[in-house]
Parts: C-alpha cells; structure tokens; sequence
C-alpha cells in the first residue's frame, strides 16, 4: 500500500502577500513575460543610475533633476506597456481606472505644489543677482538696495510654502495606496498592474525625496518593502537605504537647509551681509 503524499508546503506560511498582482497557480504567457521582465530591467537598471557616490550627493539640484527625468521615462515606459498589452481601456476593469486616475491627480497635484517651490527659488535667485550687481557699485546707496535684495532672499528661505505643506497628505495617501486590486483572469492586467506597481514605487520614493530637499524636512521620506520576486527590488532597497540616510544625517548636523546648492548661497550672503556696514539712516533717498 503507498504511502499517502504529504501536502505541498506553501511558499508564504502566511499567505502570499502578493497574490493581488500574481495570483496562486498563474503562469504568464512567455510573451507577456518577456514584456514585464524588459521593464522591470528597465527599472532596475534606471535606479541603480541613481545610486549617489556618496550618500549626501543626492541633496543637489543634479541630483533631483535626475530623478525626476528617470521618472519620467519610467512613466513613458509603462504607457509603451500599455500599448504593447493591447488592452484597450474599454477591457480595463473599473478598479483598475480608479487607481490609475487616483495616482494622476494625485501626482498631477505635488507636481503643482513642486513647481510653485521651484517658482519661488527662482524669485530667490533674481534677488541675489540684484544683490551682487548692487554691490558691485561704491554708492551707499547702492549698498542699502544690495541689503533690501538680501533681506529679502534670508526672509524667503526661512518662510513656508503653504502648497509644500500640502503634499504631506498627498504623500501618505499614495503611500496608502501601494496595494493594487486584485487580478484573477486576465493575463495581461497582471502585467499591468504589477508593471503599475513599479511605476507607484518609484513615484512615491521619488517625491518624498524632493519633498525634503526642499522642505528641510523627513517626515515624508518613505520605507517602502519590496519583494524579492521583483527584479529591481534590491536595487531599489539600497537606493532608499542610501538617500534616506544621507538626508537624514544631513538634518541631524543642524542643518536648516538641506539642498547643497541653496547652503553655500546662504552661507556667502551670511558672511557678506552686511557688506559694509552702512546705516540706512545716514543716507538720504533709495
């Protein structure tokens, strides 16, 4: 008489924590899993670019200005999935819709409140060029233009930006919202949604970065795990490990701000102002 089989042991005691994206059992066409395992690739290989030299390097306007372009080919990417699944939207389930358009407004929305900060550096900077041209001259007059254009950068770093504020909120929804729906019979909205996954990562881990290089602030820097199955997951836990720490060391040493760039101008205009020492009151006129 035979012996009866033990039962198969489960691969997650647990549970699966991933069965919403690939269900117990599934096998994806070797099409379709050529096409995933290109962009995960893809993702991997754009996050590893990212990987600072040294920790701190990441709090530079290079920097960020990297990763948002890599974020947007990353965004690029997924569209050209979507293209290539040839699942028209009409076959997308209403789920699925709701996730898409929850990130896009919701992105749409911190994109807003990034450009708005940007905008207001950039007034910043107009600030300090007319400082300097003003300084250049030997005219008290001048020189009291030159300190009213200072004052006015030193007042700018150190005043909140109501719209920054607001991507706390925006942040934690899209970090609350990294669960995708689950898929049972199609194929190809498992690559979707998988491939979606990716994108959210990178979206989520991306933003919380800008936020604090420009905020000053780490309480919207994320700790996200992701699961081995996903072949840019360690590439991407070292990425976070990295940046998080270098951010976080930053602040730690008492530094009021965080990007490099913005430091060393508020580091000469501390050290040059006041230039000269002028009262205003001595001087007649502006």
């Amino acid at each position: 008489m035979s012996r009866p089989q033990e039962p198969q042991r489960p691969l997650f005691p647990f549970g699966n924590p991933f069965r919403s994206i690939s269900p117990k059992g599934s096998k994806l066409p070797q099409k379709l899993s050529l096409t995933l395992n290109d962009f995960e690739e893809s993702l991997a290989g754009r996050l590893k670019a990212l990987e600072p030299k040294v920790a701190d390097d990441v709090l530079t306007f290079s920097w960020l200005t990297s990763a948002m372009n890599s974020l947007c080919e990353t965004h690029k990417d997924v569209k050209n999935l979507i293209s290539a699944l040839e699942l028209p939207v009409c076959d997308w389930e209403d789920k699925w819709i709701d996730v898409y358009l929850d990130i896009s407004v919701k992105l749409l929305d911190i994109c807003i409140a990034f450009s708005s900060e940007l905008s207001r550096l950039n007034q910043g900077r107009l600030l300090v060029q007319c400082g300097l041209h003003n300084l250049e001259s030997h005219s008290p007059k001048q020189y009291i233009r030159a300190r009213s254009s200072l004052d006015g950068w030193r007042n700018q770093t150190t005043s909140k930006n109501p719209r920054m504020e607001s991507c706390f909120s925006l942040l934690d929804s899209l970090m609350g919202s990294l669960d995708l729906p689950k898929v049972k019979n199609s194929s190809k909205g498992r690559v979707l949604m998988r491939a979606m996954y990716g994108v959210k990562v990178q979206t989520v881990f991306v933003c919380s970065v800008f936020h604090a290089s420009l905020s000053g602030s780490t309480k919207n820097l994320v700790s996200i795990n992701v699961a081995n199955s996903f072949l840019w997951a360690s590439t991407f836990t070292h990425l976070l490990t990295s940046v998080n720490s270098g951010i976080r060391s930053r602040l730690a040493s008492g530094r009021a701000i965080v990007c490099k760039e913005l430091e060393a101008v508020d580091v000469n205009i501390k050290e040059l102002y006041p230039k000269d020492g002028v009262n205003p009151d001595s001087v007649d006129g502006t």
